[in-house]
């Protein structure tokens, strides 16, 4: 008794209130109140679970992560064989025989065409230089030069015959399937920096009329994209998640010279149609519909003929002896289709056609007079036209 009554006086000392008193008559004898607040953790052990636990939610939340950053790992891994590294020594001025030498680094891609190997490029990367002056550098450090160059101006697209044994080929993918906001890498050579890698998504698609300085790029339906391109890029594939080429980098928007996050790649399906012509022909063939296109299609245009939004192509002029006389349009008429494909403006028709394989029956939509009409035109050859011209 005179020991229980003694730290009962020693605790009622040390915490000075009689309030207390009922506290330890409620929980039990101050000894054993004592020992279990000894024995409950302190701040810091709470602390220390609390962390543990934290970082348990952590590792789970960041296997999602993990299996995302496999996928750009094995994307990465798979394209490195074909993409190649390009230095072209050219004439600053091709037309001088005193000019000097000047350097300009790209990217390509490896592809296959009827059991021989090429390399897709831009045109720009070895424009006015000698084959024995372009030296294509591959993902295994062997060293080639060209044993044929072939480019077409209007798109800006070169294509270089290789030869070498165990080359290997990009995987090409369907551009036309490329939807705004699909995860993209680009891959290339920036600042002379080869096998560099950057991710992002498609920022837009269908971009036209941009001027891109030097020679004009006469067709564009570029993809626009915010993984990083600069300098050096140009030629290098743009690649979807299952490792797939849908895009030939080719330019930027910037006002510094590198990377402001505005880059352009041309959609993989026109580096084709050209690539394939150039291989087989030596030269590109484009389809021929003989309009001239209104350019100021504008809101308040379409209202007055009846359209809720300008939308289509209008035209206001037909060639005489054109697919587009012989399938009867019209100045007036919109062409709102083609191909069974919606049409946007007039350049968007442009780009169209161009990709259209001559003498090809295409289907048309035309709203004409308040009303919307199916008609069909047969493409010609752009070339022979201007040649009969």
């Amino acid at each position: 008794m005179v020991q229980n009554r003694s730290s009962l006086l020693l605790a009622l000392t040390f915490l000075g209130s009689g309030v207390l008193l009922g506290f330890f008559l409620q929980y039990g004898p101050p000894g054993q109140v004592l020992g279990q607040l000894l024995a409950q953790p302190g701040a810091a052990e709470t602390e220390i679970v609390s962390r543990q636990q934290e970082y348990a939610q952590l590792d789970r939340d960041a296997e999602h992560l993990v299996l995302h950053s496999q996928v750009l790992r094995r994307v990465v891994r798979l394209s490195g064989p074909f993409v190649v590294h390009i230095d072209a020594q050219k004439s600053e001025n091709p037309r001088s025989s005193r000019s000097r030498l000047v350097e300009e680094a790209g990217s390509g891609i490896i592809i296959q065409h009827q059991d021989q190997f090429y390399v897709l490029t831009n045109r720009h990367v070895v424009k006015d230089a000698d084959n024995q002056r372009i030296l294509i550098k591959l993902d295994d450090g062997r060293e080639l030069n060209p044993s044929l160059v072939r480019s077409d101006v209007d798109t800006d697209i070169a294509v270089l015959s290789i030869e070498a044994p165990d080359l290997v080929s990009a995987r090409l993918g369907d551009s036309d399937c490329v939807e705004i906001g699909d995860f993209v890498l680009a891959v290339g050579s920036p600042f002379g920096l080869s096998r560099s890698v950057t991710y992002g998504i498609v920022s837009a698609k269908g971009r036209r009329d941009l001027e891109l300085g030097g020679e004009a790029v006469r067709y564009q339906d570029f993809l626009q994209t915010d993984a990083a391109i600069n300098p050096g890029n140009s030629g290098g594939p743009l690649l979807n998640l299952r490792g797939e080429v849908i895009g030939m980098n080719t330019a930027i928007a910037s006002s510094s010279g590198g990377n402001e996050g505005i880059g352009f790649s041309i959609p993989i399906n026109m580096v084709l149609f050209v690539a394939r012509q150039l291989i087989d022909k030596g030269q590109v063939s484009r389809a021929f519909l003989g309009v001239n296109l209104d350019a100021k299609f504008t809101a308040a245009a379409a209202a007055q003929i009846g359209l809720p939004r300008p939308r289509g192509a209008r035209i206001t002029g037909v060639t005489s002896g054109s697919p587009a006389e012989q399938a009867r349009l019209a100045v007036g008429d919109v062409i709102l289709e083609f191909d069974r494909i919606a049409v946007e403006n007039d350049a968007h028709l442009i780009n169209m056609v161009s990709l259209t394989p001559v003498e090809t029956e295409v289907p048309i939509s035309v709203f004409r007079a308040g009303q919307t009409i199916k008609l069909t035109v047969k493409v010609g050859d752009r070339t022979k036209f201007e040649e009969r011209r």
